[in-house]
């Protein structure tokens, strides 16, 4: 997508032309802006590519800009320098979550297994200070879980006179964000209400975590590893229901490249450890994924629940039916001639698109879509597996898709950790807790401030 006319502020992201494309931008150290030296000033100053936008000037604010060109590798190290640093009142603990579609991209850049590549990232980031890091596949277990029994529910409620379908999926930040801010009504009723993973995370460390260290949620520096970089913006709307007020669950978003990029200018000496756990386990548990080919599999994972729920199916190995293109894929539920299902899967806007210019004109079929803002999903987001003119990088891709195909798939219901952290932390499945703690809402419905200028 690219924005036309920005006439009321500059975008914190560039837009996409050939010039721009290639714009990088060099982010100094502490050290440097201090006039001092600093152990990690040579890792601050990586030098970042400026990806194209996937939200125009129509969805961020100028204020929003500049909190977002915050989110860097400077932020980061200097928390770390800060921790070296005598004033203790000012330490905090460092915590870091790593997406799961992150960890492919680290195996195959740096020719490692997937296990290796978790052990050797968390090695080089413990060995730079950071105390914890954590894999965020538990926040994505709670994501799907509430998706499912929210998709059930309101393909039972859903009538002529209020339709509750289509569902649409909300763990993507750069899709929520134009559907809040440029779509309005009639898409914004339709968005799943549960969190994403990235938001269910930041509970998790600054609320569940930070309880059983005895941790202010203030004391935490919490960063989120991703492949993309709308996930900053959405670190922005992150605030801890159960924490103290202002809280936010996520300080800081870095993409995967960017850590790439620090590891290969480092020159700390890295031992490989084990990622840690919300629990304070010795063991080491072993790398597991969701059943989506490059995202957190959505669609499959409520798909095989709603026709178990609703109609008594079981459903084995989910079928694909692509349509359009690769990038749009049809999967349906049928019975004797009927459909009884049909969910869809739509990556990239211009599948987007034709999904939204379809929901608008009552010509809807799906009962529910998986929208991700990227095409080819997650693992070919923009913050990772990019060539130095900013292009994708097919060939590590590829190498990706094998690597994460082959992480075990894990049912989020056969998660003993997720069924415990129900009643410990949220006093079981159905209760308030749950609805402040994994649910959100959506701005209003609303006519789009100037967005009558975005082209396709």
């Amino acid at each position: 997508m690219k924005c036309e006319h920005c006439t009321r502020k500059e975008c914190s992201k560039k837009t996409k032309t050939d010039d721009q494309e290639n714009a990088s931008v060099d982010v100094p150290s502490p050290a440097q802006e201090n006039g001092e030296k600093g152990e990690f000033h040579k890792l601050a100053d990586a030098k970042i590519f400026l990806s194209d936008c996937l939200a125009c000037d129509s969805c961020v604010s100028a204020e929003e800009g500049i909190q977002v060109s915050q989110q860097n590798a400077k932020d980061f190290l200097q928390v770390l320098n800060l921790n070296k640093k005598c004033d203790t009142s000012k330490h905090k603990v460092l915590a870091v979550s790593v997406c799961p579609q992150s960890l492919p991209y680290f195996a195959a850049k740096f020719s490692l297994s997937v296990t290796d590549a978790s052990r050797r990232l968390c090695g080089f980031l413990k060995s730079l200070g950071v105390h914890y890091v954590f894999d965020t596949t538990i926040a994505a277990d709670f994501s799907i879980l509430e998706s499912q029994k929210e998709f059930v529910r309101r393909f039972r409620q859903h009538n002529e006179e209020e339709p509750a379908l289509p569902m649409l999926t909300s763990a993507c930040p750069g899709w929520v964000r134009y559907a809040e801010r440029v779509l309005g009504h009639p898409v914004t009723p339709h968005l799943c209400t549960a969190k994403s993973p990235q938001q269910i995370m930041g509970s998790l460390v600054k609320d569940y975590f930070a309880r059983r260290q005895n941790l202010s949620p203030d004391k935490i520096f919490h960063v989120i590893v991703a492949p993309c970089y709308d996930k900053k913006l959405e670190a922005l709307q992150e605030d801890v229901p159960m924490a103290s007020r202002g809280s936010r669950g996520t300080d800081c978003v870095l993409t995967s490249g960017e850590i790439a990029q620090m590891m290969e200018q480092s020159d700390v000496s890295v031992r490989d450890a084990a990622l840690d756990t919300l629990f304070g386990d010795v063991k080491e548990e072993e790398l597991r994924r969701h059943d989506g080919a490059g995202s957190d599999g959505y669609l499959a994972h409520i798909f095989r629940h709603a026709a178990k729920e609703l109609f008594n199916e079981d459903v084995g190995e989910v079928t694909y039916r692509a349509l359009r293109n690769k990038d749009f894929q049809e999967v349906t539920l049928e019975k004797s001639g009927e459909v009884l299902l049909r969910f869809a899967a739509a990556y990239g806007f211009r599948n987007i698109q034709n999904v939204v210019l379809k929901l608008k004109k009552g010509k809807f079929p799906y009962h529910f879509v998986e929208v991700l803002a990227c095409a080819g999903g997650c693992l070919n987001g923009r913050g990772q597996a990019q060539t130095a003119d900013g292009r994708t990088d097919k060939a590590l891709l590829q190498k990706m898709k094998g690597i994460y195909a082959d992480i075990p798939v894990q049912l989020p219901e056969a998660s003993t950790h997720v069924q415990e952290l129900y009643q410990e932390w949220l006093d079981g499945t159905d209760s308030p807790r749950v609805q402040e703690a994994l649910h959100t809402a959506y701005q209003g419905p609303g006519q789009p401030t100037d967005s009558r200028d975005i082209k396709w």
